[in-house]
């Protein structure tokens, strides 16, 4: 299963397959299976069969160790969402939601009716930006602020750096001021990252903080500071990203993504559904 959407049951004789929003009836999902809708009370859970020898329980976890095969699943996944969501609020579930039969599926809707049916009206007509900012590696020790200049002492009552000590203790002091550059950095770096997540915050109509990604996944090799997702009204995006762009500066790298299906702000735990079938 890919993703709950509102809807009625569908009619064989639609020329959409009974899809939502009219989206095209030769949608294909993970491998390759035709997206079907499978629809109770008003809400249209899109899915599609997949074979047990690759999706049963034990065959699944040993795939789920094949990165590749993953990959490939995610995909799939993710493209189905994307363009459900481009013609309909959409839910999407979680990747690789297995349930047995049609029937299983249905019970899910009846159960969760109203979780699903909350959450549709809550992203309906709104659109998940994400939000990245990056140290600025390229950065210069910042300047002192004034509270630090003003509890900083005089240059008469500081006390005097040995001037002795040979090539060692010089490449001491070097090094101690280095690493106090390179924390005073950090810090005002990080505390831009919070004044921008808050005004976004502020924009949005929902936001979430995800954990900093790996740099193996993002790509970069500067620390990410923020990873934030954010449910916005189209009436506001232009300011919006006028507030990313305004926060990129010589502490911070600052970059929008999106638009996006709403994952960060749809998803159900369906863990819970032990009847229900699902893996």
């Amino acid at each position: 299963m890919y993703a709950v959407t509102p809807g009625e049951a569908p009619y064989a004789d639609e020329p959409h397959g009974g899809l939502p929003g009219g989206t095209r009836g030769d949608l294909r999902g993970v491998g390759g299976g035709a997206v079907r809708p499978i629809a109770r009370g008003g809400l249209v859970a899109c899915v599609s069969d997949v074979p047990l020898d690759q999706f049963g329980e034990e065959p699944l976890r040993r795939h789920l160790e094949d990165l590749d095969w993953v990959e490939g699943v995610a995909r799939a996944h993710h493209a189905v969402v994307e363009t459900l969501a481009a013609a309909e609020p959409t839910a999407p579930v979680r990747l690789v939601t297995v349930y047995t039969g049609d029937d299983q599926v249905r019970n899910l809707l009846d159960r969760r009716h109203d979780d699903f049916a909350e959450i549709l009206a809550r992203v309906a007509g709104r659109r998940e930006w994400g939000v990245k900012a990056y140290l600025r590696r390229e950065t210069a020790r910042p300047a002192a602020t004034p509270s630090e200049e003003r509890s900083a002492p005089s240059p008469a009552r500081a006390p005097a750096e040995p001037e002795g000590g040979g090539p060692g203790a010089a490449y001491l002091r070097r090094r101690k001021e280095s690493l106090r550059g390179r924390e005073d950095l950090w810090r005002a770096a990080a505390e831009r990252a919070e004044e921008l997540h808050a005004a976004l915050g502020r924009l949005a109509v929902a936001s979430r903080r995800h954990r900093p990604q790996d740099p193996r996944l993002s790509g970069r090799s500067e620390s990410m500071l923020l990873n934030g997702a954010y449910l916005v009204d189209p009436a506001r995006e232009e300011e919006f990203a006028a507030v990313v762009a305004a926060h990129s500066d010589r502490f911070l790298d600052a970059e929008i993504t999106g638009p996006w299906a709403p994952y960060s702000f749809t998803m159900i735990d369906l863990g819970s559904d032990r009847d229900g079938g699902v893996r």
